[in-house]
């Protein structure tokens, strides 16, 4: 054997005894992990009688689930009760955008057989409904800069690495923008409104390119990369993207942007504006800023309620033989309660909410719009099981739990529902929210920066007694 070749045999069993080596070390380093999870468990967890003691309103909300007032907006109202006499009473659910019903909004641009999305996006920066050439304007803005990704970026950027969650795929994505933009950090109102802009515009291609790029790579579908249409609508476009053919209904194209409607903005508490509150209030960049908000709608306790939803209709399908039978519903919802069907969590999901009690009103205009979508695609047996657990679940909950406040469908409970009956995969359930409520953030940011705010800072009290250092010899 030549000399060469022995020492090329030695490096080979060298590296080959690394990489068991590597495995054996990675198996104890899990083991590890294990233990010190355990330590975790056992010295972290916080007595929950002492957030009774010291009056912490876990979740910034008070039993009756009002939130703690931590700022001020015009962005948006939500009203679920009126005040008597000092007395709360709760009402109908309404919800305003810069005070406007979004209820007379819908019933506007509905009448006129216009999409709205885009006369809600000047709506909620601007503080005014726009008139026509107000609105042409921003129409022709957004329209622009949906044409204006970054040459390449779709290729380098979202098919080089694609993920399996579509809302990492959107954090990557509008974390990278910023490489590209060269006044990333210039915080003026007009570069921010700029940046939003452009991000309201772009995050539905994200979201679909990122979607594209998952099905092709991860379940072997064909890839396709449709250019926007500088003439169509936010809503439009997204069909437009994401079917292979690139063809839809017009009541498809209404529908979804009904839906971008009802979910662009929803108060300054809710997680996700929370954040865009508390992360511009350090005075970080958007892109930052957007990113950040994304990573709270991600979370299944915000935006990923209606795929709970659609799994959990899914599942009473299969449990339910008759979907008209009140009874066999009524059981059916009580092993919800009870933690004996679906995902064993002890809820009805899609029913309820932090703040409404009575009803939600996003809810409510949905579900006209999503007969009509049914009785289209033939689904209309499936929509009369979701009218009928929408009535009887606030039932079945009154007899199963305490409550302190009305229980109704809040707007998960229907758009889960549009959007498997438009056909739209599970993956970009919560994207899509992302993309209505890309609004929302821009007006909630801007706000925050105009008024120069403090940066957002509660307090914690610490509880855990002092105690003295101990050498490590003596440990």
């Amino acid at each position: 054997m030549l000399h060469g070749d022995r020492d090329l045999k030695n490096r080979k069993g060298d590296c080959v005894n690394n990489h068991k080596e590597r495995i054996n070390n990675f198996s104890q380093i899990t083991d590890d992990i294990k233990g010190l999870s355990e330590l975790c468990l056992e010295n972290l967890r916080i007595d929950t009688d002492l957030f009774t003691k010291y009056e912490v309103k876990r979740g910034l909300r008070d039993i009756n689930g009002k939130g703690v007032l931590a700022g001020l907006t015009d962005v948006s109202k939500i009203q679920s009760y009126i005040v008597d006499d000092n007395d709360m009473i709760p009402c109908e659910g309404k919800l305003y955008y810069q005070g406007v019903d979004v209820e007379d909004i819908v019933d506007g641009f509905i009448k006129e057989k216009r999409f709205g999305y885009e006369e809600t996006v000047y709506l909620l920066l601007f503080g005014e409904l726009p008139n026509q050439d107000e609105l042409n304007k921003i129409t022709n803005i957004l329209s622009n800069y949906r044409m204006s990704l970054p040459t390449h970026f779709v290729r380098d950027i979202i098919l080089k690495a694609p993920s399996k969650d579509m809302m990492n795929t959107l954090q990557r994505s509008v974390l990278t923008l910023y490489a590209y933009d060269e006044k990333a950090d210039d915080t003026s109102i007009p570069n921010v409104l700029r940046q939003c802009l452009q991000l309201i515009s772009v995050v539905p291609l994200l979201s679909v390119y990122g979607y594209q790029a998952y099905s092709h790579y991860h379940d072997g579908n064909s890839l396709y990369i449709h250019t926007p249409q500088e003439d169509l609508s936010t809503a439009e476009n997204l069909l437009y993207l994401l079917r292979p053919d690139s063809k839809y209904t017009e009541l498809e194209a209404r529908i979804l942007d009904l839906a971008l409607v009802l979910h662009a903005e929803h108060g300054g508490g809710n997680n996700s504006t929370f954040t865009t509150h508390v992360v511009t209030s350090s005075g970080t960049d958007t892109y930052s800023s957007m990113a950040a908000s994304l990573g709270s709608l991600k979370g299944p306790k915000h935006g990923g309620a209606n795929i709970k939803v659609t799994r959990m209709f899914a599942d009473m399908k299969k449990q339910v033989k008759d979907w008209n039978d009140e009874e066999e519903i009524k059981s059916y919802l009580k092993k919800l309660l009870h933690k004996e069907a679906f995902d064993k969590a002890g809820l009805i999901y899609g029913m309820g909410h932090a703040v409404y009690s009575i009803s939600d009103p996003r809810a409510k205009v949905f579900k006209g719009f999503v007969e009509k979508l049914s009785i289209e695609k033939g689904m209309t047996k499936e929509y009369q099981l979701y009218s009928n657990v929408e009535r009887l679940a606030p039932e079945v909950i009154a007899e199963e739990r305490k409550i302190y406040k009305g229980v109704s469908a809040n707007v998960d409970f229907y758009s889960g529902f549009v959007y498997e009956m438009l056909g739209l995969p599970a993956e970009l359930y919560t994207p899509l929210f992302a993309v209505a409520r890309m609004a929302g953030w821009s007006a909630h940011r801007i706000e925050e920066l105009i008024n120069q705010g403090k940066i957002i800072r509660p307090a914690y009290k610490a509880v855990k007694s002092n105690r003295e250092y101990i050498p490590i010899s003596e440990r």
